[in-house]
C-alpha cells in the first residue's frame, strides 16, 4: 500500500513539473506530416489574424517523425499537436499511453496519392501492379523471388515509354510513404502473377528497391517538384494537395485509368485516397493557450468545408454529417480509445 501510494506522488509530482514548465511556453507547437502541413499552417496563420493568441509554430516533421516527438512526454519540451497523413499505429498510441498521455483525434479531410511528373514529359496510365513492379524490391519470376530486373517502364508493359525508372518518393518516417505502401505496394502485389503462391503478401509486399531507382528525397515535396522540372522522364510521389498547387508545372499519373481530381478523390473512384488527421495532447490543454481555440477554428465549416479556406488548398472536405460529428467529438475532446 505504502508503495502504491509512493507511485501515486510520483507520478503527481511529474504531472505537475510538466504543467509547470509547459506554463512557461505561451505558443502553440504543431508537428507531423509534410501533406497537412499547408492546411495546419494555414489555420494557424489565420489563427494568429484573427484571435489574441499568438500563431503557433508548424513544423514539417513527417507523420512517423512527428508522432515520434508528440509520444514522449508530456511538457513544454514536447509538442502540442501532431499532423497525420495517416492514422496513429497501434505501436505509437501505446507509447503515448505508456508516456501517460491521453489524446484526441480528429480526421479533417480526404487526400489522394500521385505519380506525377513535369508537364514537358509523357502522362502516362498506370495500374498498381504495374507501379508495384516498377518499385518492388524482389519480384516473383518462374516460381522463386528474385531481385527486381526492371529498369524501364517499357520492359513492365511495352504500351509504357520506353524510358528508365526513376521515381523521387518520402523516407520511412512520412504517413505518404506508410499510405503508399499499403494502397499501392499491397494492393499492387495482390495482382501480379506468382505472388500468392510465394507467400507475398500483405506486409511482405511493402520492401521497396534500394538499387537507387526510387530515391528517398527527404519531407520537401517542392524540392521533389524540382527535381522533376530538372527531369521530365522522373516521377515524383506526393499528395493530391501538393499536386493541385503546382499544376502549371507537373502532372499526375492516372490510376486505372482515373485522374487524381477532388471529385473522384471525394467519391472513393480514385484507387489510391487516405484519410488525413491531427491529434492534440490534452494534457496540454488550458495550459498551453489557445488549443481549444485552434482545435475550433480548424473544425469550422468556413474553415474546412466545401466553401472553406482549406479546400482552396487541395482539402477534399469529409461528408457534412462526418464533418458535424468530428467537429463534436474534437472540440469536447474526446479522448481516443484503440
Amino acid at each position: 500500500m505504502k508503495n502504491s501510494l509512493a507511485i501515486v506522488a510520483a507520478c503527481a509530482l511529474a504531472l505537475g513539473a510538466s504543467a509547470a514548465s509547459a506554463q512557461t511556453r505561451d505558443q502553440i507547437r504543431i508537428v507531423g506530416s509534410s501533406t497537412v502541413f499547408p492546411f495546419s499552417t494555414a489555420v494557424a496563420e489565420q489563427f494568429g489574424k484573427t484571435t489574441d493568441f499568438k500563431t503557433p509554430v508548424v513544423e514539417s516533421t513527417g507523420s512517423g517523425g512527428g508522432m515520434k516527438l508528440f509520444c514522449a512526454g508530456i511538457g513544454t519540451e514536447h509538442p502540442d499537436i501532431t499532423n497525420a497523413s495517416r492514422r496513429i499505429k497501434s505501436s505509437e498510441f501505446e507509447t503515448c499511453t505508456t508516456n501517460g498521455i491521453d489524446l484526441t483525434e480528429v480526421k479533417i479531410g480526404y487526400d489522394g496519392i500521385v505519380l506525377a511528373n513535369s508537364k514537358a514529359g509523357e502522362q502516362i496510365d498506370l495500374t498498381r501492379a504495374q507501379i508495384f513492379q516498377a518499385l518492388a524490391k524482389e519480384l516473383p519470376m518462374d516460381g522463386k523471388l528474385v531481385a527486381n530486373p526492371y529498369t524501364k517502364w517499357s520492359e513492365i508493359d511495352p504500351s509504357l515509354p520506353d524510358a528508365k525508372i526513376e521515381v523521387l518518393g518520402p523516407p520511412p518516417t512520412s504517413g505518404t510513404r506508410d499510405a503508399f505502401v499499403e494502397l499501392v505496394m499491397e494492393e499492387g502485389c495482390e495482382n501480379v502473377d506468382g505472388a500468392a503462391a510465394l507467400g507475398l503478401e500483405g506486409k511482405a509486399c511493402h520492401d521497396i528497391r534500394e538499387d537507387g531507382v526510387y530515391v528517398e528525397a527527404g519531407e520537401n515535396d517542392n524540392l521533389i517538384v524540382q527535381k522533376l522540372e530538372a527531369n521530365p522522364a522522373a516521377y515524383g510521389i506526393f499528395g493530391f494537395s501538393f499536386l493541385d498547387q503546382n499544376r502549371d508545372d507537373i502532372q499526375a499519373s492516372t490510376i486505372n485509368g482515373v485522374d487524381p481530381t477532388f471529385d473522384s478523390i471525394a467519391s472513393g473512384e480514385y484507387p489510391v485516397s487516405r484519410s488525413l488527421f491531427f491529434y492534440v495532447k490534452n494534457a496540454h490543454v488550458n495550459v498551453i493557450p489557445g488549443i481549444k481555440e485552434y482545435v475550433t477554428e480548424f473544425t469550422s465549416e468556413g474553415t474546412w468545408g466545401p466553401d472553406g479556406y482549406l479546400a482552396d488548398k487541395g482539402l477534399i472536405p469529409l461528408p457534412e454529417d462526418m464533418r458535424e460529428e468530428m467537429a463534436r467529438q474534437a472540440q469536447n475532446l474526446e479522448k481516443l480509445s484503440m
